[in-house]
């Protein structure tokens, strides 16, 4: 896409822009040529989620439109923290947040260009925190904030009842100062982040004006939630995470995999580089056939193909398949295996010499309720042990039956699936 076409006609059919300041004054800046933006990350959690991959795929659709990223994480800020509604943020040490600084970095790179015209900048609001007085930052930054604004806020407003630290009352203050710095070394006329940063992302536009007359702009993203209006990024584990060490990257294709019908055109617009045609195309064919998931399945390998690779994609297709019967279990990897199977649900034994019959394995992975559940299972031809059907139903596996040294795979007929892994 070129800026002939403009961006923020993309991100609105993608249902992108939640918020934004004056709309024809920001689609004539993206029209008139490359426009300098900005989109900062907190490392206040060693990986990035969900919630993140928005901003950082949504920075991606205007650099390849021909704009020009500064991708900025907060060394200074991320000692803070964003204020949450639900109470005050643990504050962390320099050296931890140091590390989750570089880590962000790391996942941040791939997704954007560093070379060529429009190349990406990475920057660390530390460099220019870390060494202001207080005294000058209360006259240079603080003047410029009605105290009457600040209470104004949402979150700010759901915690005075409760209490808010001044740390966390004074953040929007700091985020506000990244953007005007970044205006005056850089040029940078355009902030967005998500819907939940309003308020932060209006305080550095109108810093900007009071502190140097300028003229800048904002935009937010919405906050994507289930069809019930629950929040997404959370599941029985914790967070959406990209490092595949907090997250397995099976359980991430899982995650997408699983979406709701309801949500799966949006989830599609938001988190892939599918075209029009395409989406409308898979649309129909979620409405036309739900069952046969064409909608998720492109989802999932889309989004895990982004953050993981196509390598790790296909591996974990083909353990897909394999754990239902459709491939050889031998072939998988591993850490794969051992990832599918404990998002499946996994037993463990430990010892070779402790292994039980089948009977028993079925009891113990939940497949069945009782041994007489088993054996009947056994007997109706319903049991299989990686992927072989068991007609004994006091066999007692071996070692030349664990995969990867390690991992029996079970199921009760066609969908019903776990593993016991031998520690």
């Amino acid at each position: 896409m070129s800026t002939e076409s403009n961006v923020l006609d993309e991100l609105e059919w993608r249902g992108l822009i939640a918020h934004s300041t004056d709309r024809d004054a920001l689609r004539a800046a993206l029209a008139e040529g490359s426009v300098r933006f900005y989109v900062g990350f907190d490392p206040t959690a060693p990986s990035l989620h969900m919630g993140n991959l928005v901003q950082i795929l949504t920075a991606k659709r205007l650099q390849d439109a021909g704009h020009t990223p500064y991708a900025l994480v907060g060394g200074a800020t991320g000692m803070i923290g964003d204020p949450k509604e639900s109470g005050e943020r643990t504050l962390n040490s320099l050296d931890t947040v140091k590390d989750w600084v570089e880590r962000v970095r790391r996942q941040i790179e791939p997704f954007l260009s560093f070379e060529g015209e429009h190349a990406a900048t990475m920057v660390n609001n530390y460099d220019w925190t870390a060494s202001m007085s207080t005294i000058d930052f209360l006259r240079d930054i603080g003047k410029h904030f009605p105290v009457n604004r600040m209470l104004a806020r949402d979150v700010v407003k759901s915690r005075l009842e409760a209490g808010i630290s001044y740390t966390e009352f004074s953040y929007v203050l700091l985020q506000s100062m990244d953007y005007l710095q970044l205006h005056r070394d850089y040029g940078v006329c355009l902030q967005f982040g998500g819907s939940d940063q309003w308020g932060n992302l209006t305080g550095g536009v109108e810093l900007i004006r009071r502190a140097d007359g300028g003229k800048a702009h904002a935009f937010a993203t919405p906050l994507v939630t289930k069809a019930d209006g629950t929040k997404y990024g959370k599941t029985e584990g914790g967070a959406l995470w990209l490092d595949p060490e907090m997250m397995s990257p099976y359980a991430f294709y899982q995650f997408w995999l699983n979406a709701e019908d309801e949500k799966v055109s949006e989830l599609l617009r938001i988190f892939t580089f599918l075209s029009r045609e395409e989406i409308g195309e898979l649309d129909r064919q979620t409405a036309e056939k739900p069952f046969l998931r064409a909608g998720q399945k492109a989802l999932a390998e889309q989004v895990t193909t982004l953050v993981h690779g196509a390598e790790e994609t296909e591996r974990i297709k083909a353990a897909s398949a394999a754990l239902f019967g459709g491939g050889d279990l031998h072939d998988l990897a591993v850490p794969t295996l051992a990832a599918a199977l404990r998002e499946a649900g996994a037993a463990t034994i430990e010892g070779k010499e402790a292994i039980p019959t089948i009977v028993d394995l079925f009891v113990l992975a939940g497949l069945a309720k009782s041994k007489g559940e088993a054996r009947r299972t056994v007997a109706e031809g319903g049991a299989y042990l990686n992927n072989e059907r068991v007609e004994d139903a006091e066999y007692v596996p071996g070692g030349q039956d664990l995969l990867g040294g390690s991992w029996l795979v079970l199921r009760r007929g066609k969908k019903n699936l776990a593993g016991v892994e031998i520690v």
